[in-house]
């Protein structure tokens, strides 16, 4: 809730006029005390897990041959009774766990710093914030990832999430409710160490999931924006660790690759990208020699793809 009665007090108070964004803002959350702000991460969580995910898993890639190229594992299909279960059972474990977290850990949101007021973060302020948070919530997720492919961990807790060894973003957030909640302590350590606005906090929980459903969509599109992004881990990078399941000692890392290329935890990924380039370009060769090798010329496209 802002300590401003009118906008003429706020601009009165910063010494200028508000910016066209805070003016909105102002209208938006000058009544709305700041834990119901904070609340909106319950509502926006809801959205994205719900909404983002559709678009692929309503798709059937049999009958589009041009989203087929894309899958990485197009051999395993997820059929939408699988998905559904997988929806009802990540809400109950947001109902169940994360609702009832969020709406007890408004006091430490308030303890660490993050405010409401004005006036709104610069847009490098909110950029280098999130920067923060990523690269702080990836160490912090990949030593927890790590302990949770132990014997113990993987038994007893993240069995769960490597149920789908091709995975789908609604399978993001799949996983046993402890895994949920000590996952989650990274997501606060980042806005701790540099707390923002509520604005940024907003941002940083909608881009987490969006990049955890994006990672586990089972597709890679070389269109994809987040491709961009130097050392950025993406679909294919984690869709190795679910191929290889619980024996899995790669692909630590939730968002880059940076961890697991410092402590040796790629090979694995590296050998079989490495191996299957090779098979390729060996596929390629023999192609162009049976070509070459044929007398007529007419040996068809498909033919040569199929070999």
């Amino acid at each position: 809730m802002l300590p401003f009665e009118t906008l003429e007090q706020a601009e009165l108070e910063l010494g200028r006029a508000l910016s066209y964004w805070e003016t909105l803002w102002f209208r938006y959350s000058a009544r709305i005390p700041d834990s119901i702000l904070y609340y909106h991460n319950i509502v926006f969580l809801l959205i994205v897990f719900t909404i983002a995910p559709l678009p692929l898993a309503l798709l059937d890639p049999k009958k589009i041959k041009s989203l087929q190229k894309y899958k990485i594992q197009p051999k395993i299909e997820t059929s939408k009774s699988e998905m559904m279960y997988c929806y009802k059972s990540v809400l109950f474990v947001f109902f169940a766990v994360v609702g009832p977290l969020q709406l007890t850990s408004y006091p430490l949101i308030k303890l660490v710093g993050i405010r409401t007021g004005l006036p709104l973060p610069s847009l490098w302020e909110i950029f280098a914030q999130l920067a923060v948070y990523f690269m702080v919530e990836d160490y912090g997720n990949y030593w927890i990832h790590r302990w949770l492919h132990c014997k113990w961990g993987y038994e007893k807790i993240h069995h769960i999430h490597h149920e789908f060894t091709a995975p789908t973003g609604f399978a993001a957030p799949y996983a046993h409710w402890s895994e949920v909640l000590v996952l989650g302590i990274p997501t606060f350590v980042g806005p701790a160490i540099a707390p923002g606005h509520m604005i940024t906090f907003w941002l940083w929980v909608v881009l987490r999931q969006v990049e955890a459903i994006e990672t586990h969509s089972g597709y890679d599109f070389p269109w994809t924006p987040t491709k961009l992004i130097p050392f950025y881990g993406g679909a294919e990078y984690h869709d190795y660790h679910h191929y290889v399941g619980g024996q899995s000692q790669s692909n630590f890392a939730s968002v880059f690759t940076y961890c697991d290329y410092l402590y040796g935890t790629d090979k694995g990924y590296r050998y079989q990208k490495e191996h299957l380039l090779k098979a390729r370009e060996l596929n390629i060769v023999e192609a162009d020699d049976f070509k070459k090798e044929n007398s007529n010329g007419a040996v068809s496209n498909k033919f040569v793809k199929d070999r």
